[in-house]
């Protein structure tokens, strides 16, 4: 009688051995499965990535002279530059760069340390979240109706700089809030314990350590600004300039501006000229890009 309850149990343990083996091989091809899916995603984005920049280099590289850089907007391809476009966004993100940190920055930190934990700050904290994913669009029609109309600020590069500023606000918010919430809170009651107020733990512990985080959003934020075409659209942007602004209050151009403009004629040699225009916004872009990741490895040593 014993040796066959040892056989049953012999038995039942290899049944229970093989089911366990078979939900492990299961797993496994579940997760080969899912492996292979997750690489093919990725393989197909850079694969399209790659076909993208090789049309675009091969079309628009040999355009890309000094000329093309110190020529203004023509009709004729062949005279036709990007300097106008240029000196627009350059003249842009020098008025959104500083705006959107400096009102960013502060309402991350009264958020993060100085409002009090409650309905209404959690209600500001989920419009602020919302915003950040809001059509580029939507906010060049607020733009339009406050900047250009209400204020008169008229097509100016003034009124697209502050479009371009309400546009990236709430990302560098959240961006520096993430930021500020993972400074420990340990560095904050060593400061306070020491006898530090709270606004000398803020300046002193808490934005020095998040920092890094911070200028990385905006940045990246200020990236997404220079390469956007319809809320400069809704405030005016000019399509065809041949002058660089002076002063806040001149007409202005802009890079994704110059390239949809040359895109819609229909000669070929201005698809070409588009092209180029491209890899100058392109290098702007991987040189901010690059700046970001400098400065966020400079402030972490």
């Amino acid at each position: 009688m014993s040796k066959h309850k040892t056989a049953l149990n012999h038995e039942r343990a290899f049944d229970e051995e093989r089911k366990i083996a078979s939900r492990a091989k299961q797993r496994r091809g579940r997760n080969r499965l899912a492996h292979g899916l997750f690489f093919l995603a990725t393989l197909a984005g850079v694969l399209v990535l790659a076909i993208l920049l090789f049309d675009i280099f091969q079309r628009g590289w040999s355009y890309v002279t000094a000329d093309f850089m110190s020529n203004f907007a023509s009709r004729f391809p062949s005279r036709a530059g990007i300097k106008g476009a240029l000196w627009g966004s350059i003249w842009l993100i020098a008025i959104t760069a500083p705006l959107t940190f400096v009102i960013g920055v502060g309402a991350a930190i009264y958020l993060e340390e100085y409002a009090k934990k409650g309905w209404i700050s959690t209600l500001i904290q989920v419009n602020i979240s919302n915003l950040a994913g809001v059509p580029s669009i939507v906010f060049g029609m607020l733009g339009l109706t406050i900047f250009v109309q209400i204020l008169a600020l008229k097509k100016s590069v003034l009124a697209g700089g502050l479009t371009l500023t309400l546009l990236i606000l709430p990302v560098v918010i959240v961006a520096a809030r993430e930021a500020i919430a993972s400074v420990p809170n340990s560095l904050r009651h060593a400061s306070l314990a020491m006898g530090a107020t709270k606004w000398q733990t803020i300046q002193k512990v808490v934005l020095p350590y998040a920092l890094p985080g911070i200028m990385t959003g905006t940045i990246l934020a200020l990236s997404r600004a220079i390469g956007e075409t319809a809320p400069l659209i809704m405030v005016g942007a000019a399509t065809f300039l041949a002058f660089t602004p002076g002063s806040l209050f001149d007409e202005f151009s802009a890079l994704p501006i110059q390239i949809y403009n040359w895109v819609a004629q229909p000669k070929a040699e201005f698809s070409n000229l588009a092209a180029a225009g491209i890899i100058v916004l392109l290098v702007i872009l991987l040189t901010m890009n690059g700046l970001a990741i400098f400065l966020r490895n400079k402030f972490q040593r």
